[in-house]
This record gives C-alpha cells, structure tokens and sequence, in this order.
C-alpha cells in the first residue's frame, strides 16, 4: 500500500504546536494500514518538524524560549532579512529541529509513545498554512 496526502496546516501564530491531530484526520487511510511507515515533509524552510511531550503545553512554550535563546532576533550581522527581523533566525531554526518526520504505524494508529505528538515549529510572526506531504506505506489489513 502507497498513498500520498499533500496535508495544509492552518495558520498559526509563533511557536510550538501539537499538530498530530489534524494530520491523522487528514489521513483515513492510516487506519488500514496494518504496518507500515508514515513519512511527514514539511515544504517550507521556516519552520519545522519534531516529536515531543504531547500532554503539558509548557513543554511547547519552555521550547519556545529556549529556541528564541538559542537563536535571537535582531543579531546583526546577517545579510538575510528580505522578509523581516524573524526571516533568517526562523530559517535557522528550522534547519536545527528538521523538515522531516519518519514515524512506524502499527494496527491502524501511529506506533508512538503514550505521551509523544508531532510539534509544528512555526519559527516566522505571521507564517500562513503550511503544507506537509505525507507518505503512507505499509501493509493493509
């Protein structure tokens, strides 16, 4: 079994946020799947894919800062700021957490951790929809 799904994020706001659900909706057909592997590209240099807690939401506001430590704002120095003051920083974070998510379906539902989700880093102000496009193959039940 081969599907691919091109998934629009809806627009979000600077930071960490739980995405699993709205790509498992726009994936039906994970829940044939009896084994397998769901590949998740995200299309865009400006913001990012990661697995992390998905219960407390200070998980996503600590990574938030931390990442807004690890790559400020406002350092001069850098010729990329055609789009703004969060253009280059927001590629570069990007570039640190990753486009790409590989994750194993098992029985229909992704085979993560109890307490895993998958994060989209929106790493611009005002970022827009983001595109993922994801890859489901396995073995149908």
């Amino acid at each position: 079994m081969w599907q691919q799904t091109l998934i629009t994020l809806r627009p979000r706001s600077r930071g960490f946020h739980l995405v699993t659900d709205e790509l498992l909706e726009a994936l039906p057909e994970l829940r044939r799947c009896r084994v397998g592997l769901l590949h998740l590209w995200l299309q865009h240099t400006s913001a990012s894919l990661t697995v992390n807690e998905n219960a407390d939401p200070a998980v996503r506001r600590d990574f938030e800062r931390f990442f807004n430590r690890l790559v400020p704002q406002g350092e001069s120095g850098y010729e990329h700021d055609y789009e703004g003051p969060d253009d280059l920083p927001a590629h570069f974070k990007g570039s640190l957490l990753g486009c790409q998510l590989s994750l194993p379906v098992q029985d229909g539902q992704l085979a993560v951790g109890t307490w895993q989700g998958v994060y989209l880093g929106e790493h611009r102000d005002q970022g827009g929809p983001r595109r993922v496009l994801a890859t489901l193959h396995g073995e149908a039940n």
